[in-house]
């Protein structure tokens, strides 16, 4: 199994739900499509590490909703206990900042100025989730014990990067402009 069906099995594992409510879970943290998700939660329901049942509606087509089997249980355990793999780097930035002396000035400030803007949307989003969850919740779900202390943490992490990707980019702006003064 790939990592994709692990965080799958992982999300699942804590809430039945369907395909399109998977994918939503992920998008913060994992990028992934409903081409990737769907035929996975297929494979995964017929190797029998999860289960679906049909929820009927009347304005849409009736949706699957998954939930883990003891199989998937099983499974989803061994992997936790596994090392993690290397960190995977695929930022398109990275590579354009290493060729960034191939470009004018103002282009190479536009780079830094969009993703300062994304990580500004990015960290806004996380923001107000952790927001929500904390008025839900009446207080931080900031206790290992806690049933949200995943989502807490991960949803910390996650605007902790925008803010360091953010100073980056204006340390980057800030040299940049070193050379305009001269």
């Amino acid at each position: 199994m790939n990592t994709l069906a692990y965080g799958l099995l992982g999300l699942v594992a804590r809430t039945p739900s369907s395909g399109y409510d998977l994918m939503l879970q992920l998008q913060p943290y994992w990028q992934a499509k409903h081409s990737q998700i769907y035929p996975l939660l297929a494979k995964l329901e017929q190797e029998g590490y999860m289960e679906f049942t049909r929820v009927h509606q009347t304005d849409r087509p009736d949706k699957k909703v998954y939930s883990i089997t003891e199989k998937g249980e099983i499974a989803l355990k061994l992997w936790l206990a596994e090392p993690t793999a290397e960190p995977v780097v695929r930022d398109e930035l990275v590579l354009k900042a290493y060729c960034l002396q191939l470009t004018d000035d103002q282009k190479a400030r536009d780079l830094f100025m969009e993703r300062i803007e994304h990580c500004q949307e990015q960290m806004q989003m996380y923001e107000h989730i952790m927001s929500e969850m904390e008025q839900q919740l009446d207080g931080k779900p900031d206790h290992p014990d806690h049933p949200a202390f995943s989502d807490y943490i991960l949803l910390s992490w996650g605007r902790r990067r925008m803010k360091e990707d953010i100073l980056w980019c204006e340390w980057v702006l800030d040299l940049l402009k070193k050379k305009e003064a001269e």
